[in-house]
């Protein structure tokens, strides 16, 4: 038990170490020989768990789609509007990744050429879908204008949120990450909601920038 446990503990050191780094330098510009360092374990540990970086690359990635789903599986627990749910799921993605270099790292690897292999979907289709079930279902809630093309709107917040992080990677600290989700959905509820139900969702993304930077 005792060994399997720092078996566990060794893989979760090299996965932090890679994130890390993949997030920081790139996957193309990280090689195993970087990781093992930065990791502080031996090459034969490293290989033990994984035989390749592309591994490496794939456990980064299964991993941060095991905590986006526990982030939609929460938000949809809640039982709350729609576009609530998308809102609170935006910022717990935030959340994460001013905490851990995985998500960060993830970010990064599904911009690069890592191919992924089955049952793993790429992470902007599963934040596609999801986007676009909880636009549909601000629609139907009449919490945003009934005109909107959930498809466009949807693939819209996707590339705004992503694009946000990959700008500010090389420009500013990671830490700034929720006010610039606070920013993009400032925008976007200004331009999505009618008038009169944009005063919740305006407060509910201050309140959910504040809980983060607190």
């Amino acid at each position: 038990m005792a060994r399997q446990l720092r078996a566990e503990q060794t893989r979760a050191t090299i996965i932090t170490a890679a994130a890390d780094l993949f997030d920081r330098h790139g996957y193309e510009c990280t090689s195993l020989s970087d990781i093992v360092g930065h990791a502080q374990v031996t090459k034969g540990a490293l290989y033990f768990h994984f035989a390749a970086k592309e591994e490496l690359a794939h456990a980064i990635l299964e991993l941060n789609a095991r905590a986006a789903r526990a982030l939609v599986t929460e938000a949809d627990s809640r039982g709350c509007a729609s576009l609530e749910a998308l809102i609170r799921t935006t910022f717990g993605i935030a959340r994460l990744a001013v905490k851990d270099p995985v998500p960060r790292a993830a970010l990064r690897l599904a911009t690069a050429d890592v191919p992924l292999r089955p049952p793993l979907r790429h992470p902007f289709t599963e934040w596609l879908d999801f986007a676009t079930r909880m636009f549909t279902g601000a629609v139907r809630e009449a919490d945003v204008h009934r005109e909107l093309d959930v498809g466009i709107v949807a693939h819209s917040l996707v590339s705004f949120f992503v694009g946000t992080r990959v700008a500010g990677r090389s420009l500013e600290p990671v830490g700034r990450l929720p006010r610039r989700v606070a920013e993009m959905w400032h925008l976007l509820i200004r331009s999505l909601v009618p008038v009169h139900r944009r005063p919740r969702y305006l407060t509910l993304a201050t309140q959910l920038e504040g809980e983060i930077r607190n």
